[in-house]
Formats: structure tokens, C-alpha cells, sequence
């Protein structure tokens, strides 16, 4: 099930010659050094759900069901389908190991692309290089300083809300329901920001 505001315009790419390319993250080969990566997705094991896009207003691109936890794959092919360009910056609770996995498959495409640790998850990468994370780029570009990188975080919490409502729907209801619940709770966001807009002028 796969739900974006973005039409898809090109198929993921295949890379045969990067050994488990498009596999689930199970391994610490496979995650790279970051030990916080392994521990939270791979030791675990954790299930299946949905993985959102959002936009640093906690406004919501779309969504698509994964079966296992979360990975860079599912990252990565989201923006490889759907961005026509690819964003300046990503930030990603794991970008450490998001930006690697990206710029291996796709260099051009990503050149331009800062990928970033946001600031709530940065304490916990506690062996990944602060090159990883959005706090250094902010000591060095003061506008990076208002990003809200805990806009996905909102989101997501936002999402958990009708966790126990769709874990007793089947699939096809289950991506409906998500579908509206998404996009009631985009409509608020972008009502908000016309609110907070009209307060200022």
C-alpha cells in the first residue's frame, strides 16, 4: 500500500552489484558503524507499519506500508520515486547511515543532498561522527538554527493515535483509514500556519 501526494514518476533502481541492496537492515554489516542503527532496528526486530514523509511543518507528503521496521531502503526509495529533484537536506533519525546508503546508489542525484541526525535523536549516536548531525551545520549556518527537526517526531506521535484502531483492520481499510486520518491532521497543520500567518501581519 503506498499513499503520496507526489506521483510516482520512476521505478527504484536496481544495483546488482551492492550485495543485499533493497533487503531489510538485519545485520551490523549491513547498518554500517552506527550502533544506535543496529540496536533500534536490527537486534529488535522490530514489525511492519507505515513510513511517513513529512516537511519540517509536520505536514505529511504521504506514506507507505513497510512489513518489517523501518530501513534506509525505505527512505531511499520513497524520494527516488517521488522527487522529481532531490531535497536539499534530509533529516532522518539515522541519517549517519541514510547518507552513505544513498550516495552509493545514486551519486548525482543525491550530490547536493545534506543528510542530517536531528537534535532530539544526536545523544544517542554516541559513535557517529557530529558531521551527521544538524546541530553542527547550525553552528556553522545560523538559518539551519529554526529548522524543526522534531517535525516528523509530531507527526509520527500524531499517527500512534489510531495505532490500536488499525491494528485490527485489514490492510485495504487500514491504508483508508490512514489516508484520511493523514490528511484531516494536514488540513489542521495548514490551517494553523494560516492562523499563525494572519497573527503576525
Amino acid at each position: 500500500g503506498c499513499c503520496y501526494g507526489l506521483p510516482q514518476i520512476r521505478y527504484r533502481p536496481r544495483y546488482p552489484r551492492l550485495p543485499h541492496d533493497g533487503k531489510a537492515d538485519v545485520s551490523k554489516e549491513r547498518t554500517g558503524s552506527c550502533q544506535k542503527y543496529y540496536d533500534t532496528y536490527s537486534q529488535k526486530r522490530l514489525t511492519g507499519g507505515i513510513m511517513a514523509c513529512w516537511c519540517t511543518h509536520s505536514i505529511c507528503y504521504g506514506f507507505h506500508c513497510i512489513p518489517v521496521g523501518e530501513g534506509r531502503n525505505d527512505v531511499f526509495s520513497a524520494i527516488i520515486t517521488r522527487w522529481p529533484k532531490a531535497p536539499a537536506r534530509v533529516v532522518y533519525d539515522f541519517a549517519c547511515a541514510l547518507g552513505p546508503y544513498c550516495w552509493s546508489r545514486e551519486p548525482e542525484f543525491f550530490a547536493n543532498t545534506q543528510f542530517m541526525v536531528d537534535g532530539f535523536h544526536a545523544p544517542g549516536h554516541t559513535k557517529c561522527s557530529p558531521a551527521a548531525f544538524l546541530k553542527s551545520y547550525s553552528a556553522v549556518n545560523a538559518d539551519l538554527a529554526h529548522i524543526n527537526s522534531s517535525a516528523a517526531e509530531c507527526g509520527n506521535s500524531g499517527i500512534a493515535r489510531i495505532r490500536k484502531s488499525v491494528s485490527y483492520m485489514s490492510q485495504t481499510r487500514a491504508i483508508l483509514y490512514c489516508w484520511a486520518f493523514i490528511s484531516v491532521w494536514n488540513r489542521l497543520q495548514i490551517r494553523g500556519l494560516y492562523k499563525k500567518a494572519g497573527q503576525l501581519l
